[in-house]
């Protein structure tokens, strides 16, 4: 698999040389700010210890407090989160949120712990990290394997160390503890106004139109729903455990229950049984990486039959494979555009913990639909004037913008 980190800086190496940006905006804006790691040690449940090695990287803090997930996951890598946080930074630049680039994560499987070894684990690691997080410096969010739990956890340990209630530590957050209405499904919300955005764009009615979703997590589910009301068909979906495809169209409802229930995509009946990774591969107007990065690399891209390719994950093509893809004259609307939804409520829950005042649902649905309509308006504008993808749109407006705030504040000493 490609390095994240490597296609991340190549990224932008091709955005900023697009910009003709200047070489010291170059050389500081390529490399991260700062990058913590950590040894967490954790008791586990037979009483043994095992240790396991923790990550936080700040990219960029130019225009605000870093803003990132936390991922657990057993590949989880230094070069990930770093790349991670990289593209943290131009996401939050993209939809003009003030915040920079952060990522954290924990190399553990936390399919094969108990919920007593996750929170023992989790609140050690808000120690290990507590120096460098808080809500005008680094404000942690749920990931992959990570939840609203996992959140709590970090938020009540971190209040216990600084004495006080602290709610702004972190986003994602149950609503009892400061949470924002709208949280849970904001980054699919943000993928499904960002597919809206562009068969409106391109003039196209949307009802029919084809869908298959790889993975089938918080992302997917939401994105799902919101587009079978609309119209559009969801033909394929996929999780960890393989894939399942109907032509006709899959009823998204009722394949929720049972991944709930059994945790598997493939307990679904009616629909015919494939291979994990086959999804990507079949025919429809539109599909969904919404699983990890690097899905779509070199290797398979000219097996991709989909039209359009809307990134709900973060960096699930690679280099190699935006260049076959885009011969291949499919159109691909990028990550840091389409994925922006999550950063954006995390946004509105920070700014409701600092007021003490809470919206309505229907208020931050609200909200997240004029940001987000924006941000793909700004995008299509300067690709059309650029001549460029909306990739090297979206990147460029956020280099530009995170640019112009480094630029502002200078160099010290």
């Amino acid at each position: 698999m490609e390095n994240p980190w490597e296609i991340a800086q190549k990224q932008f190496d091709n955005a900023a040389e697009k910009l003709g940006l200047q070489e010291w905006l170059r050389l500081k804006l390529r490399e991260p700010r700062r990058v913590l790691i950590v040894s967490v040690p954790v008791r586990m449940d037979d009483g043994s210890l095992q240790v396991f090695t923790g990550y936080r990287s700040q990219h960029n803090t130019a225009r605000g407090p870093a803003k990132g997930g936390i991922r657990y996951h057993p590949d989880v890598t230094l070069d990930e989160v770093v790349a991670l946080s990289m593209w943290m930074t131009w996401k939050c630049a993209v939809v003009n949120v003030p915040f920079g680039g952060g990522k954290g994560g924990i190399r553990c499987n936390p399919k094969t712990m108990s919920v007593g070894e996750i929170e023992r684990m989790t609140r050690r690691y808000t120690a290990e990290i507590f120096d460098i997080i808080g809500p005008e410096k680094d404000i942690p969010a749920p990931d992959v394997n990570t939840d609203a739990q996992v959140m709590a956890w970090i938020m009540d340990t971190y209040s216990v160390f600084s004495g006080r209630n602290v709610p702004g530590v972190v986003t994602g957050k149950p609503l009892d503890i400061g949470g924002s209405a709208g949280r849970d499904e904001a980054t699919g919300r943000g993928v499904y106004y960002t597919i809206l955005n562009y068969f409106k764009y391109k003039k196209e009615s949307i009802e029919g139109k084809t869908i298959t979703i790889q993975g089938f997590g918080n992302v997917g589910q939401h994105a799902a729903t919101l587009l079978e009301k609309d119209g559009f068909k969801i033909i394929g979906v996929s999780d960890s455990t393989g894939a399942i495809y109907n032509p006709a169209g899959l009823n998204i409802n009722e394949l929720k229950e049972i991944k709930t229930k059994t945790k598997k995509v493939t307990d679904y009946k009616d629909a015919e049984k494939l291979p994990r990774d086959e999804i990507l591969f079949e025919k429809a107007d539109i599909l969904i990486p919404s699983a990890l990065e690097a899905a779509i690399t070199k290797d398979n891209a000219d097996k991709i039959k989909a039209r359009v390719i809307c990134e709900a994950a973060n960096g699930p093509i690679t280099i190699d494979a935006d260049s076959i893809l885009r011969e291949k004259g499919i159109t691909v609307i990028p990550d840091i555009l389409a994925s922006a939804g999550g950063v954006t409520v995390s946004y509105f829950e920070w700014l409701q913990n600092i007021q003490s005042f809470y919206w309505t649902h229907q208020q931050v649905i609200e909200k997240l639909e004029a940001i987000m309509n924006t941000a793909f308006d700004s995008v299509v504008h300067l690709a059309e004037e650029k001549k460029v993808t909306l990739r090297e749109a979206a990147l460029m407006l956020a280099i530009l913008r995170v640019a112009e705030s480094s630029r502002c504040r200078g160099l010290y000493p």
